[in-house]
């Protein structure tokens, strides 16, 4: 078994909400801890472990084996690992099958996927559960 995600959001996007996303200026490796606040304008992935606050102004993606504890704040939110936070997304939040989330969720549109994990508040105008068609086998 390999160290990659299975759903490896740097090189095969598969997901509408990464449609846009041309690339990462900001990323946690996945053997990198980071502590502190991320913000700023571009996208980020977060392969790795986090433990702070966000405030972005892109799209944040917390991969498959990511883990972030603290609150998340950015325009779209993809999270395929773990969140221990609230997440505000200002457009969207996907939460893929393989997530685990503990907090509260806002978004005008929130997506989350069958065998996903969510425990919390959840704050929209509509949510909409999926089976993910465009997961890796």
């Amino acid at each position: 078994m390999s160290n990659e995600p299975t759903i490896n959001m740097s090189t095969n996007k598969g997901r509408r909400t990464l449609d846009d996303v041309n690339g990462f200026s900001t990323s946690v490796g996945p053997d990198s801890i980071f502590k502190g606040t991320i913000s700023g304008t571009g996208h980020g992935i977060i392969l790795g472990h986090v433990e702070g606050d966000s405030d972005v102004e892109g799209t944040l993606v917390v991969g498959e084996g990511g883990i972030w504890k603290g609150n998340i704040f950015a325009e779209n939110v993809v999270v395929a690992g773990t969140v221990e936070g609230n997440i505000v997304a200002k457009e969207k939040i996907d939460i893929v099958s393989t997530a685990r989330v503990n907090g509260s969720l806002t978004s005008p549109f929130i997506a989350i996927a069958e065998g996903a994990v969510h425990e919390g508040e959840i704050h929209m105008a509509r949510v909409k559960r999926y089976t993910d068609k465009r997961e890796s086998s």
